[in-house]
């Protein structure tokens, strides 16, 4: 079954699109309309942001281009620029003024990304032979360095559940606010705990998509393939103690949605967001704890259960392990510990 959630989500990002290339130039549509068979509605707006930061650089620095209208930019223009028209645009990125005057900065991963939107946007129109050369592709990519990896240890765990449950720690203020939607942060947090789901996916999901009988419920993943993930009895008690409250409150007959706002409508991505923090802040102060920790602690669980990177890979939706192995640096670590030793020079 199709969630409606994720139709009008990509319905809007399409409508959002096709506005921003009103003020891109017109060459702009090609490439938008040559690659949605194999790109997210949203991956798309990404790249459109990308070119117009691009635009903007190249019409406000770059001689050929200065003081001319974006949308009077075209293919033959492209073709004048050189790799090292991109290299000035990259350090350019490390800090800008935005057309409002915000100021913008970007580190190497900001500039990774922005540098990819421009290889695929070159590599598109150069198989197309509608531009004599890929110069993006002889640009180096920024060199990345390892994050470190931030994630709840099994105390902290107990202790984010803790606060969440008791609401020790906050003001009466904050208690009284919080008392409403405790039952619900609960689910939410547990769930991201035990399944290690995105807040993309937590965010779209619909009463209708779980069954107790099975322990199981159906998550809808980025780029819209649907898959069946499972919780334990633990997690499957904090659902269903949700859904008894949640039928309490007097909710509009067609509204399916499984988490729900003050307004009894579909949380948004933001206020999940916030809630984890809210509650992190409170038994993790040192440690900025987003959804994504979340996943990242469940994903260094389920390794140190299972020792198996491919389950945690299939569990998480990472279509590469190396993905899997990117982002859980400690399961890298983990496993030379793990074999030290193994190797033996004599027999005791």
């Amino acid at each position: 079954m199709t969630n409606n959630y994720y139709l009008d989500r990509n319905r809007n990002n399409m409508k959002k699109l096709n506005e921003m290339l009103t003020n891109l130039p017109a060459f702009c549509s090609i490439f938008f309309i040559g690659t949605q068979d194999t790109t997210t509605p949203l991956t798309r707006i990404n790249y459109a942001i990308d070119l117009k930061t691009f635009f903007n650089y190249l019409t406000t620095y770059e001689t050929e281009f200065l003081n001319k209208p974006i949308k009077d930019i075209t293919l033959t223009d492209i073709d004048s620029i050189t790799s090292q028209t991109i290299e000035r645009y990259l350090a350019y990125l490390s800090y800008y003024d935005k057309e409002n005057g915000v100021v913008l900065t970007n580190g190497e991963r900001g500039k990774l990304r922005k540098l990819s939107s421009l290889r695929a946007f070159f590599k598109y129109f150069f198989n197309k032979d509608m531009l004599k050369s890929n110069v993006a592709s002889k640009v180096k990519s920024p060199k990345l360095h390892e994050k470190p990896i931030i994630r709840l240890e099994p105390q902290e765990t107990q202790e984010l559940m803790y606060y969440c449950e008791t609401l020790n720690g906050f003001s009466n203020h904050q208690k009284k606010y919080n008392e409403k939607f405790k039952i619900r942060d609960n689910a939410i947090l547990s769930l991201f705990l035990t399944t290690g789901i995105r807040v993309s996916e937590c965010v779209g999901l619909n009463v209708d998509d779980f069954n107790f009988s099975l322990n199981s419920f159906r998550v809808t993943r980025k780029g819209g393939n649907q898959v069946i993930l499972y919780f334990g009895e633990e997690t499957s008690k904090i659902l269903q103690d949700y859904l008894k409250y949640r039928e309490t409150l007097n909710i509009p007959k067609e509204e399916k949605s499984m988490f729900l706002s003050s307004q009894n409508k579909r949380m948004m991505v933001r206020t999940m967001e916030y809630l984890v923090k809210k509650y992190a802040k409170v038994a993790t102060p040192l440690k900025n704890i987003t959804p994504h920790k979340l996943r990242s602690t469940y994903g260094t669980n389920l390794y140190n259960q299972t020792k198996d990177i491919y389950i945690v890979a299939e569990v998480l939706g990472h279509k590469d392990v190396n993905t899997t192995k990117k982002h859980y640096a400690a399961i890298s670590d983990d496993v030379r510990k793990s074999v030290a030793g193994m190797v033996k020079l004599k027999d005791n």
